[in-house]
């Protein structure tokens, strides 16, 4: 597309990061005025090639375009992860409500159900992240939430083992796309210093979702009987229909990417665009653009990039023990002496208490650009609280058992939210990060195909084994972390001595995060 310079100002853009406040400034001549701006095609998106060389942000109001962005963003996503975590977890109030012996399941059959769920949901992970970048965010994810509300809504007819099985692989697949999808689309609107807040407002549903199933499940229960099912199938039916609803309403709710968001003005949308091509590059170096066009090469590189994969044991650490919890708390908590009902209260103030924390813990992340040392603390509290539980477990200390649990789940959910922002600011172009945020999170899920079966019913109520593997997990992914923490301060170390050299700008954008003008978070 053809620029007018004359229509811009020439002053060179600043702010590649977004630190500074602020708002392209336009000065129009004669022959443009009232007419076309020209870094805008003419349905008055900015063009994709535009590098943000001619226009001067000044005076935008970076935390007015943020507000606008969080308001219509953050609430919608988390209302949908919100549902996904609660109808693939919900199987775990179900169960303690009479669904295994009502569909006469052994213990392994209960632990195949759980664990059949994320072999369709990791290996669909990766091209429904890809069919997102393709295709429109406010078509995709709705359309997999309506298919898994369906699903879960029949869920609740389910005769035996074969048809509960059978429903939770198809749950997996409906699922894979949600929370890989919405973790990649939230790092195509806020740049590296501010993910991880939003990460964690948008996870912390997650953790509302652990309380409000307890509180669900306990009243949706009280309708043993009504028009001939159980108090376990409403749930399912009741939290499935739930899902379906939401699903239709987000096709008008949710937004796609910035450069076509109708709350953003022209100069907004430039804004959002351009700090977002230029976030990760080296202050010294060459103001080099992320590469935005789709190539096989950057698929590839993800699954080949050793960060990903070290990341990967990291992931393993906290979503094992995060599975694990999810799906046999209430058992848990049940096995300690208390009633089911007193179990499903039970799980609340734990899930409020997490969820807080994670927020609180995100925004402080975010401010002082560090993930690495609020990752490790966390992980060491979910391996404290696994101690806690493990040493005082088969001595008559139910409310000390507890506690330990409590303290592991405190842990859980700052974490994760951590991770996931982790890996995602350190890659780059952006079909590599959509790419390699799938594996991450896709292979690692994997996790909770192993969580599921940790927690055998032979071992009631004591789950010695349990408690032990889920912080052996924990601990491999502590090494992990140090690990990934010192390789990248050694590559950023090594790039800053040695710099770009004669690397042309198209060069330097074809390598992503291998840029010698990159440097990795820490």
């Amino acid at each position: 597309m053809e620029r007018d310079v004359s229509a811009v100002s020439q002053k060179p853009a600043i702010n590649q990061a977004g630190t500074e406040d602020a708002r392209p400034v336009r000065r129009e001549s004669e022959k443009h005025k009232g007419t076309h701006v020209p870094f805008v095609h003419k349905d008055k998106h900015p063009d994709p090639e535009w590098d943000g060389s001619e226009v001067d942000f000044s005076n935008i109001s970076k935390r007015k375009v943020l507000r606008k962005m969080d308001i219509r963003l953050i609430p919608n996503l988390a209302l949908l992860y919100l549902l996904s975590f609660l109808d693939r977890g919900n199987i775990g109030n179900a169960r303690i409500q009479g669904l295994t012996e009502d569909l006469h399941l052994t213990g392994a059959q209960y632990n195949w159900c759980l664990t059949v769920f994320f072999f369709t949901y990791c290996a669909f992970e990766p091209p429904s992240n890809l069919l997102l970048k393709r295709l429109r965010p406010s078509v995709w994810l709705p359309t997999i939430m309506v298919a898994w509300g369906i699903v879960m809504t029949l869920m609740g007819t389910v005769s035996n083992y074969a048809g509960l099985l059978s429903t939770r692989i198809f749950l997996g697949i409906a699922e894979a796309g949600l929370f890989p999808g919405v973790a990649y689309f939230l790092s195509e609107w806020y740049v590296r210093e501010e993910m991880q807040y939003r990460q964690a407002l948008f996870f912390s549903a997650a953790s509302v979702a652990g309380a409000f199933s307890g509180l669900l499940a306990f009243a949706i229960a009280k309708m043993d009987g009504v028009g001939g099912y159980a108090g376990w199938r409403w749930i399912f039916i009741l939290e499935g229909l739930l899902t379906v609803v939401v699903g239709v309403l987000s096709f008008w709710t949710l937004y796609d990417f910035p450069d076509t968001a109708s709350f953003l003005s022209i100069e907004e949308k430039a804004w959002v665009i351009h700090r977002l091509r230029y976030q990760g590059v080296s202050p010294e170096a060459k103001k080099v653009a992320q590469a935005s066009r789709f190539q096989w090469r950057y698929v590839k590189a993800a699954f080949v990039d050793p960060q990903i994969y070290i990341g990967l044991i990291m992931y393993w650490g906290i979503v094992a023990p995060l599975y694990g919890i999810s799906f046999f708390l209430p058992t848990i908590i049940r096995d300690l002496g208390y009633t089911a009902s007193a179990a499903q209260l039970l799980t609340i103030p734990i899930y409020i208490t997490a969820a807080a924390i994670a927020i609180i813990s995100a925004y402080f992340s975010d401010r002082h650009g560090q993930r690495s040392p609020f990752i490790l603390f966390f992980m060491g509290m979910i391996a404290v609280g696994f101690v806690i539980v493990l040493a005082s477990t088969g001595r008559g200390v139910p409310g000390v058992v507890y506690a330990g649990v409590f303290v592991a789940v405190a842990g859980i959910y700052p974490a994760f939210p951590g991770n996931i922002t982790w890996i995602s600011n350190n890659l780059a172009g952006s079909y590599k990060r959509a790419a390699g945020m799938a594996i991450h999170i896709g292979a690692g899920n994997l996790a909770g195909a192993m969580a599921s079966n940790f927690y055998r019913t032979q071992d009631a109520p004591n789950y010695y084994l349990g408690h032990s593997l889920e912080l052996g997990f924990c601990v491999a992914g502590i090494i992990a972390a140090v690990a990934l923490r010192i390789g990248y301060d050694r590559v950023n170390k090594r790039r800053d001595a040695k710099g770009t050299g004669e690397m042309t700008q198209e060069e330097l954008s074809d390598l992503g995060d291998k840029s010698p003008s990159f440097r990795y978070v820490l």
